[in-house]
């Protein structure tokens, strides 16, 4: 199943009002109708994590006509989180399930499934090149540990790709 997420809306999904360039936002993706959403919160109207949810993600409102920030490399992204594998812990575990919905954004990892193991949910992942069966705990992260997890995961990358 291959995912298509609009990029960052122009207004608020709670107040309606304009997402200022340069300023936070919250992106939310929910299952709606059978198809997958995008909702985009100002930080002053941020209502919380909806209960549907199925990823979150803390960013920034770019500026009209910037470039962005750069595109992360896929092919690299897939060899950390593979790696990630390989260091088990709980958070690395956590850094994992983020990296893992990164690739799944990318296109680089596919859904397969899920299913529950021990009361938790376990999502099924493969590769887009013919890589095997990847399983990753949903860790159902706050707000605050995702952010934590973001930084954490800039830090990283910076330092191996820079």
């Amino acid at each position: 199943m291959d995912y298509h997420l609009k990029p960052i809306g122009k207004t608020c999904a709670e107040g309606g009002e304009p997402l200022e360039p340069e300023t936070v936002c919250y992106s939310v993706l929910v299952e709606r109708e059978g198809g997958l959403l995008r909702l985009d919160f100002c930080e002053a109207d941020w209502p919380g994590l909806p209960h549907d949810a199925i990823a979150q993600w803390r960013c920034q409102v770019p500026r009209e006509g910037s470039s962005g920030p750069q595109p992360l490399d896929p092919d690299g992204l897939m060899r950390y989180f593979e790696q990630l594998a390989e260091d088990p812990g709980e958070d690395r575990e956590k850094l994992r399930y983020v990296v893992a919905l990164l690739l799944l954004q990318k296109r680089r990892l596919k859904l397969e499934g899920s299913r529950a193991v021990s009361g938790a949910e376990v999502l099924e992942f493969s590769g887009r090149l013919g890589e095997g069966t990847f399983e990753v705990t949903d860790c159902r992260l706050v707000p605050e540990e995702i952010e934590r997890l973001q930084d954490q995961l800039n830090e990283q990358l910076q330092r191996e790709w820079n």
